[in-house]
C-alpha cells in the first residue's frame, strides 16, 4: 500500500461529500494513518462520525482564522504523533453575496474574508506543520481550481483566493524544499460539494463542463482522491510547487 506507515492531516472535511472526505478515504484505503480538523461545533458533528469510520480518533478543533487555534491544533498533534508524512489543506470560504453579480462590487471586508480563509490558511498552516513535516520528508497538498486562471460566471473573489492560493504553492515550495516537504495544488474540476453549492448558477457549470471536457463528464472524488494519492505518496516525491489539474482535461481548451 502507497501510504502505509504514513500519517496525514486533513483539513477541510465539511462533510461525507467534501472533496476531501473522498481523498481521506482513498488514503486510509492505501494504509495511512489519519488525523482531521473541524472549525465548529456544528462541523465537528459531521466530521467525528466519519473519522471514527476510518479508525481515527484524532479529531481536533481549528478555526483557521484564529493564530492561537492553529498553534494549539499542532501543538497537541505533536503530543501524539513526532512527526507529520501530509498535510491536506482543503479550506475555502467566501459570503455567499460575494459570489453572485459583478466582481468589481466585491466588499473590503468580502475581499480580506475570501483571501485570509481560502489563501492565508494554507500559509498559517503550513508554517506551525514545518517541524513535524521535516521530521519525516513529507508532503503538503491544497485544493484549487480553474477560476484561479481564468474569469469564470459569479466565482468572482474566489477567483482572487484561489490565484493567491497557487501562487501561494509556488512560493512555499523553495521555502520548505531544502528540507525535502514537497507543496503542490491539485485543480479538480466542479463537483457537487457544500462549498460548491454557494455559487449562483453552479448547476449550469457541471452541465457545461461536461459537455465539452475532452473525456465529455465531470470530475469525481475517486478521480481526485488518486492524483492526491500520487502527490502525497513517493511516487511523487520529485514534484513540488505544481497545479495539477483533475478535470477532465477541461483546462486545455481554447474554444
Amino acid at each position: 500500500m502507497l501510504m502505509q506507515g504514513k500519517r496525514v492531516l486533513i483539513c477541510g472535511v465539511a462533510n461525507d461529500h467534501s472533496i476531501a472526505w473522498s481523498i481521506a478515504q482513498r488514503l486510509h484505503a492505501e494504509g495511512a494513518e489519519l488525523a482531521f480538523s473541524y472549525p465548529n461545533d456544528s462541523i465537528e458533528k459531521r466530521v467525528r462520525p466519519l473519522a471514527e469510520s476510518l479508525g481515527s480518533s484524532l479529531v481536533l478543533p481549528c478555526d483557521v482564522g484564529s493564530d492561537a487555534e492553529i498553534d494549539a491544533l499542532f501543538a497537541e498533534l505533536g503530543e501524539h504523533w513526532d512527526g507529520l508524512d501530509g498535510l491536506v489543506h482543503s479550506i475555502a470560504f467566501a459570503s455567499r453575496d460575494e459570489l453572485k453579480g459583478r466582481f468589481i462590487d466585491t466588499t473590503r471586508d468580502g475581499f480580506r474574508l475570501a483571501l485570509d480563509v481560502s489563501a492565508y490558511s494554507l500559509v498559517a498552516l503550513t508554517r506551525r506543520a514545518e517541524p513535524l513535516l521535516a521530521s519525516r520528508r513529507g508532503a503538503v497538498l491544497t485544493l484549487t481550481y480553474f477560476g484561479a486562471e481564468k474569469v469564470l460566471p459569479n466565482y468572482n473573489v474566489m477567483g482572487i483566493a484561489k490565484a493567491a492560493l497557487e501562487s501561494s504553492v509556488r512560493y512555499l515550495a523553495p521555502d520548505l524544499g531544502a528540507a525535502g516537504v514537497r507543496v503542490n495544488a491539485l485543480s479538480a474540476g466542479p463537483m457537487r460539494t457544500l462549498s460548491s453549492a454557494g455559487i449562483s448558477g453552479f448547476k449550469t457549470m457541471l452541465h457545461h463542463h461536461a459537455e465539452r471536457a475532452p473525456l465529455r463528464r465531470n470530475t469525481t472524488g475517486d478521480d481526485v482522491a488518486g492524483t492526491a494519492v500520487y502527490l502525497l505518496s513517493d511516487l511523487s516525491g520529485g514534484v513540488t510547487g505544481e497545479v495539477v489539474h483533475v478535470d477532465g482535461g477541461y483546462n486545455i481548451l481554447g474554444m
